[in-house]
């Protein structure tokens, strides 16, 4: 007999097309719980009989589940090697390069990566392709509105050249806006696109199971164009890297052999 968790879980992929078992099951449970009894159900039946009937209780839980911590330039000296040594790197095979920032959030990666990108190119040479599970995320995003504490690694030219202080908030310019093309993406779902010079995804993976990982990887492989690139968080090395058809290329950067 299915447990109250198991059948909310073939419940959710029935209705979303998530599937939560790909999720390590111990974090999401907790993190699920600890939600649902903030909102006063008392178990995994009543909350996804509510979450059924109620489409902001719906919106809700996909934001809950979805992992949301971001800021600009994060780790910053791994951003420093994306500049000064990678995207040289992938500038000299192509001046039109396919840049895709997966699990985007709310959109610090991608802005980061066309700031990052803008030493070589004009903006307006310049497209960066960002995706996440979470429509409530891609919303905010496409705002471009920040805290003063998500630009703590931000160079302060760039920073000066690229953002408008409001008050304790920090505004993307419409320029670097434009650069940025959001859509919704599940990654353990939905079909990749393909030929990328550079995939960013950072800081998500430690959230699946290794066999989700695992598919992952192989999808991420076979998008890119031999000798892309892709960058990983800073908890998420690669072990076994031949595996996936990639070769180590610095610390956190993978080419596709």
């Amino acid at each position: 007999m299915l447990s109250n968790y198991e059948t909310f879980i073939k419940n959710i992929k029935v209705k979303t097309g998530i599937d939560l078992s790909l999720y390590k099951e111990a974090q999401m449970k907790r993190r699920l719980t600890s939600h649902y009894e903030k909102r006063g159900f008392k178990n995994f039946d009543d909350y996804y009989n509510a979450i059924n009937k109620d489409k902001s209780l719906l919106d809700e839980f996909l934001d809950r589940m979805t992992i949301n911590v971001s800021e600009f330039y994060r780790n910053a000296q791994r951003w420093d090697v994306l500049e000064k040594k990678i995207f040289p790197q992938l500038l000299e095979r192509n001046r039109k390069l396919k840049v895709w920032s997966a699990a985007c959030s709310t959109g610090e990666e991608p802005y980061s990566l066309a700031m990052v990108l803008s030493t070589y190119l004009p903006l307006n040479e310049i497209t960066i392709h960002a995706t996440d599970l979470d429509m409530g995320v891609i919303d905010r995003a496409k705002v471009g509105l920040y805290p003063e504490r998500a630009l703590k690694e931000v160079p302060l030219p760039i920073k000066n050249k690229y953002f408008i202080n409001e008050g304790n908030f920090y505004q993307v310019k419409d320029e670097v806006k434009r650069t940025v093309n959001f859509k919704q993406q599940n990654l353990l779902e939905d079909k990749y696109d393909s030929g990328f010079d550079l995939i960013v995804c950072r800081n998500v993976m430690i959230y699946f199971t290794e066999e989700a990982k695992d598919q992952i990887y192989m999808n991420f492989s076979k998008a890119l164009k031999p000798g892309g690139i892709l960058f990983v968080g800073s908890t998420e090395q690669i072990f076994n890297p031949a595996k996936y058809g990639f070769e180590s290329e610095d610390t956190f950067f993978y080419k596709k052999i």
